[in-house]
């Protein structure tokens, strides 16, 4: 990971992972090779949804986020990320989880969020909002 771009990766670009659309897993997958940070939230999210509506075998669920968790930091989700959070939620209008997201994301001094869930480009304080899955 750069040290003039600190990444964090929101639940979707791991889902791409695991995704049958080629183009957005590749480049999920590069992007993920190159490391970066991410949130214990992130690691229940990807569960949740891969065993819940993809019906990915627990096992299978496992290997996938031990290879995540060899390239990225894993950050906790802190007291002081729920308090962001509800101050972000409140101020930006966002749901509590993509607040939560921010709030890590900002917590770890990233200054980059690769997410879809968000607008492409907004800045929230010194993060930068990035969809990587954008066509130019």
């Amino acid at each position: 990971m750069s040290g003039a771009e600190r990444c964090f990766f929101d639940t979707n670009v791991l889902l791409y992972l695991v995704s049958s659309d080629g183009r957005k897993a590749d480049r999920a997958e590069a992007l993920l090779a190159k490391g970066g940070i991410l949130s214990v939230q992130v690691l229940n999210e990807f569960a949740s949804v891969a065993l819940r509506k993809q019906n990915m075998l627990v096992t299978d669920v496992r290997e996938v986020l031990a290879v995540v968790r060899a390239l990225c930091k894993i950050v906790p989700v802190s007291l002081e990320a729920h308090d962001a959070a509800l101050g972000l939620s409140e101020r930006l209008g966002f749901s509590f989880y993509d607040s939560l997201i921010v709030a890590a994301a900002e917590l770890a001094r990233c200054t980059l969020l690769y997410t879809e869930d968000m607008q492409h480009g907004q800045v929230i304080g010194g993060l930068r909002i990035c969809d990587p899955f954008r066509e130019p």
